[in-house]
């Protein structure tokens, strides 16, 4: 396990006592590591926004260039991230969703308000078979959200068997809207976020409320359910400890939402106007993911010591004040090499808990908060988080090299610890990726990492994410301000990889 938080004398240290040092990084190869599995790189569209219409979906008849209605550019920005899963229709949206008002032919299809987000009124010309048809244009797991705050047990019930089943009369209703073969639908999820907007439940009575609606979701035509249970807010460690008691045995998985955010009342700051400080504090508070990770895990594990059910940590990412001038309610955020920061050292959390962490779901794929894309319009802006995920798309479904990472820390506000350096490494096919950060917005950091036996003349390439200020972001007309290129300044020496990494730069190097 990879040892960042370092205890004692070592988080005492000023940043500044060991600058002149390299950071030293040591792979640790064994035959136990776990594999990241794919799906930690999942993605979630929500009915929030322009998220789904504008975002993804213009309909057949747009001017924008579309296939069947997605917007070509964002199909293909997709594509080159090679999403695993993605999560819809919610969010709170998914426990005011009724699915019937989403099939048949679009112009019979009622309209309806959007009541949690803006009060925006939606066609529901985006449903079921849109949704569904688009997971098989990417080549991705669908992840559903059921409604449970206000839905029933047998509306319920009745999607999963539209969805799923080869006969019977949801089959052929299905079959009546266009198409005969059933989908295939892996992940369900029983509510969203059922402690607040998904019901105001308590954790005692959602948990018997779970056991009931799981109860009827069946699995049909050889499709096998994995079931997830609306789990804890962050720091709600008591709702992980009653569903766990109450409904584990019940359940494939449970979910984790945390957000990086400032404050739940009043202004959360600015995406793009911050200070030095407002920075790290912001990666201090990313970061303390890992503890609340950490925590929820222990509780599974006690009630769980096989490891059956898995944490999906379905809502992550940062929260920022809506843009000036956009539509409130409708959460557009710009995205900034802080956000991108923040993307990396959480995915380099979420590697060390594979164990238990199975799929994390980034809030959101498009216009929504911490977004991969932005649109306008004909145009489309890919953001600096996105480029970080396609950095780390070498990643997927490798195997874990945890990684001793020697290095500075700083305290920030708040006294959480902030690594100078962060790092995490994966190997397949015998090429081993590597992904570096350094969070220093002004001190560069010379760094040497031990290479595996075997690799004294191995050959090593790289991609550089930076910019000249942490708060430079991609716009409509300053597209590509912060975008990859190709890093050259990697070399091995003896056995050992060594750069200097740029202020607030993320890398990822290949080396075999």
């Amino acid at each position: 396990m990879r040892k960042q938080l370092l205890l004692g004398a070592l988080a005492a240290m000023a940043s500044t006592a060991m600058a002149a040092s390299p950071v030293t990084i040591t792979l640790d190869v064994n035959d136990e590591s776990p594999i990241i599995q794919k799906e930690i790189y999942g993605q979630f569209a929500e009915h929030l926004g322009t998220c789904i219409y504008g975002g993804i979906w213009v309909g057949p008849d747009s001017d924008i260039p579309n296939t069947d209605g997605y917007r070509n550019d964002v199909l293909q920005a997709f594509r080159e991230l090679k999403v695993p899963v993605l999560r819809w229709p919610g969010g709170c949206f998914a426990d005011e969703y009724h699915w019937m008002d989403g099939i048949g032919p679009r112009e019979n299809r009622p309209r309806m308000v959007n009541n949690n987000w803006g009060g925006t009124v939606e066609d529901n010309s985006f449903g079921t078979h849109e949704f569904f048809n688009l997971c098989e244009m990417l080549g991705c797991e669908p992840y559903l959200s059921g409604n449970v705050g206000s839905g029933t047990v047998e509306e319920l019930a009745k999607w999963v068997e539209y969805i799923t089943a080869a006969d019977g009369p949801m089959a052929k209703l299905r079959a009546e809207n266009g198409r005969k073969e059933p989908w295939h639908l892996k992940y369900l999820g029983v509510g969203n976020e059922s402690w607040g907007c998904g019901g105001n439940f308590t954790p005692d009575y959602y948990a018997n409320v779970y056991r009931r609606y799981q109860t009827y979701c069946r699995n049909f035509n050889g499709n096998r359910l994995y079931k997830i249970a609306s789990g804890a807010s962050d720091y709600d460690y008591n709702w992980t400890e009653v569903l766990m008691r109450d409904a584990g045995r019940f359940m494939d998985g449970i979910s984790l939402h945390y957000y990086t955010v400032t404050t739940w009342s009043g202004s959360k700051g600015a995406a793009t106007k911050f200070d030095d400080d407002a920075y790290y504090w912001t990666l201090g508070k990313c970061l303390e993911i890992e503890d609340v990770i950490k925590k929820h895990v222990d509780i599974m594990d006690r009630y769980d010591r096989r490891g059956h059910v898995g944490l999906l940590v379905d809502e992550w990412g940062t929260w920022w004040d809506e843009e000036p001038g956009t539509i409130r309610g409708h959460l557009y955020q710009q995205n900034t090499m802080r956000d991108a920061m923040v993307a990396a050292l959480s995915l380099n959390v979420f590697h060390n808990y594979t164990r238990r962490v199975k799929m994390t779901n980034i809030a959101q794929i498009a216009n929504v908060l911490q977004s991969m894309v932005l649109t306008k319009g004909d145009q489309m802006v890919l953001t600096p988080t996105y480029y970080v995920f396609k950095m780390y798309v070498p990643h997927q479904d490798a195997k874990l090299v945890p990684v001793d990472v020697n290095t500075a820390y700083r305290k920030v506000d708040g006294g959480r610890l902030v690594p100078n350096v962060s790092a995490t490494a994966s190997v397949k096919d015998g090429v081993y990726s590597i992904s570096l950060t350094n969070v220093d917005l002004n001190e560069t950091q010379p760094v040497e990492i031990a290479l595996p036996a075997g690799m004294k003349n191995a050959k090593v390439t790289g991609e550089i994410l930076t910019c000249a200020n942490i708060a430079d972001y991609n716009d409509f007309g300053q597209p590509e301000k912060v975008s990859l290129k190709a890093f050259k300044g990697a070399k091995v020496e003896n056995g050992k990889l060594k750069l200097t990494m740029p202020a607030k730069s993320i890398i990822t190097l290949s080396v075999k």
